[in-house]
């Protein structure tokens, strides 16, 4: 196994007891060090600004806000793993560590195995290292009971880890032999069950051009394959296949990782490239290390951070009671702008509706241009100097803006407004757009926090790069890091949407969403999502779990809707069924709790 050392360096050994636990498909409390780097090649800085935003002040109510916020099961970090790898391996026998992970992948593959069709042969790809190792006992577990199995290895070179060459002994012992690269394609003839054993967490550089080639072959193939620990070529910390767009990582059905989950596996491309997760922990013990393992360094996020799904994302709402009012479920305040864009803001304000928020304002330019399938709607004229524009601010418990805000004076005017609102605030899509290229606008975000409120960013990777000075092939490398750098930066709750979607506090606390898939991709959704969180700021939710709440019931409303025969295919899904969806989910859950 060797999972705090894979990849071809040593490991060694795991101990005790081996669980599995699925994922559904998928403190330290101080002011963060962060700050920007200034832009170098190819970045560009934000217009106005004179560079990238610079870290704002983290403030109170964010202090020992990431607590409520971190309420799933652990991601950690490689750092964290091969802490408690090492201080494991200190003190178990050699090879007990190497043969639970081993156990725990045959196992997983025998579940598989039952179901598949025939007598499903099994072909392990072994690495150098110890998830080569893990990968040979496993087939030879399996060989014990009665599958078929093969072994490719990757090079003729005995192992240097000691686990690994005693891996490599057993499979030599039994007489089968260990074929090369050149095979391939006759092992793959019979259709196996693969089992990815080429590298793990430790690997650095972007697999070879021979690997690489086995990897497209078997995504070629539609083959099952079990990776062990990580998806060979995958940033178990990023989520980013190694080596960028040069790089290429195996396609998983199944990832049994080992000692604790990970962020890479559930965000970005890792969401793709892992499948199902199973977590063996080998019967370490939980989290047994000296704090400063856990301490997030100067310019970064901490090193661990939290799953959320629908067993830990706890209640959404605050319990109602019977002798109740319209006016405790909070007001929400849409601004809207772009005529031409008035459904993205409509598309927010369902979203604030679908979690109950007690009343609904559109703020537009015309009062007058009410949309006539949703009465519920209340209009208010939001224009510079506008007396009911100022009343509807100074009512709102939460404001939306930017979801077809538009650009130019009024939306400047507007975004500046809703900036100095004290109550709860989500700035989407345009409204990031103004913040990115107007330094004033920027300075005005930055007060915010200074002056304690409550202020949550929605970006897609494109604003959050325009935020940040960066490329968004740069924000995609490293998800996790660049929401918490923009956290650290604006003094806001950051929510970078996208597969995993990761909500992100100035402090460097962190947390990655599981619920969502593609049927999310189509436009109006991010609407949807702005509003969600603006009403769950309504209803007196803190900002970290108005954004965790939100995204997580934005993406299972989404997960619902796939499950239905009418749009399991994922395609040409309506923004406002969203809405419908995240109502029905809300209602749902209300009914069991």
């Amino acid at each position: 196994m060797g999972h705090g050392c894979r990849g071809g360096t040593g490991r060694g050994r795991r101990r005790r007891r081996s669980t599995a636990r699925d994922r559904p498909r998928r403190t330290d409390d101080r002011a963060p060090a962060l700050s920007v780097a200034a832009p170098g090649p190819g970045r560009r800085p934000n217009a106005g600004a004179g560079g990238p935003m610079q870290r704002a002040p983290c403030i109170a109510y964010h202090r020992g806000m990431h607590d409520a916020l971190l309420t799933g099961h652990p991601l950690l970090t490689c750092s964290v793993i091969r802490a408690l790898e090492a201080r494991a391996l200190a003190a178990t026998p050699a090879g007990l560590l190497m043969d639970r992970a081993a156990s725990a992948v045959a196992e997983a593959c025998a579940s598989l195995l039952r179901a598949a069709p025939g007598r499903t042969p099994v072909l392990a790809l072994v690495g150098p290292g110890n998830n080569g190792g893990d990968a040979l006992l496993a087939a030879l577990e399996l060989a014990s009971r009665g599958w078929s199995v093969s072994a490719l290895a990757t090079s003729s070179e005995r192992p240097s880890a000691a686990d690994a060459r005693r891996a490599r002994d057993a499979w030599d012992a039994g007489g089968r032999p260990l074929h090369g690269i050149d095979d391939l394609d006759a092992l793959l003839a019979d259709r196996p069950l693969v089992i990815d054993g080429l590298f793990g967490i430790g690997l650095a550089r972007a697999l070879s051009a021979p690997l690489a080639a086995i990897a497209t072959r078997i995504a070629e193939a539609g083959l099952t394959v079990v990776a062990v620990d990580v998806p060979s070529g995958l940033d178990a910390d990023r989520g980013s296949v190694v080596g960028g767009a040069a790089g290429t990582a195996i396609r998983a059905h199944l990832t049994v990782t080992m000692i604790a989950d990970k962020p890479g596996l559930h965000t970005g491309a890792g969401a793709s490239h892992a499948g199902r997760v199973k977590v063996a922990d080998l019967g370490l013990p939980s989290l047994d290390l000296p704090a400063r393992a856990f301490a997030a360094p100067a310019d970064g996020p901490l090193p661990w951070g939290r799953l959320i799904d629908g067993d830990t994302v706890g209640p959404l709402l605050p319990a109602r009671d019977r002798d109740t009012h319209k006016g405790r479920f909070g007001d929400v305040l849409v601004v809207a702008g772009a005529p031409s864009m008035r459904g993205a803001a409509t598309l927010a304000a369902l979203g604030a509706q679908a979690v109950g928020a007690g009343r609904l304002y559109l703020g537009v330019d015309d009062a007058a241009a009410a949309p006539a399938s949703h009465p519920e709607l209340m209009m208010r004229r939001i224009t510079p100097g506008s007396s009911e524009g100022e009343a509807a601010l100074g009512r709102a418990q939460a404001v939306v803006i930017g979801c077809g805000l538009g650009q130019g004076a009024a939306a400047t005017a507007a975004l500046a407004a809703a900036l100095a609102h004290p109550a709860g605030l989500v700035i989407d899509a345009d409204g990031l757009n103004g913040v990115a290229a107007d330094g004033h606008l920027a300075e005005r975000l930055a007060a915010r926090a200074a002056a304690g409120r409550p202020t949550v960013l929605t970006p897609h990777p494109l604003e959050a790069a325009r935020l940040l000075g960066l490329q968004t092939a740069e924000v995609q490398r490293d998800r996790i890091g660049s929401a918490c750098r923009l956290a650290a930066a604006t003094g806001a709750c950051v929510v970078l949407k996208g597969a995993g979607t990761v909500v992100a506090l100035p402090d460097g606390s962190w947390t990655v969403n599981a619920s969502g898939g593609p049927i999310l991709s189509v436009a109006g959704t991010g609407d949807v999502l702005a509003g969600t969180i603006g009403g769950l700021l309504a209803a007196g939710l803190a900002p970290a779990e108005a954004a965790a709440r939100g995204a997580w019931l934005h993406g299972a409303a989404g997960d619902a809707l796939a499950a239905d025969p009418d749009w399991q295919g994922g395609v040409g899904l309506p923004a406002s069924r969203l809405a419908e969806a995240i109502r029905a989910l809300v209602n749902r859950r209300a009914d069991r709790s």
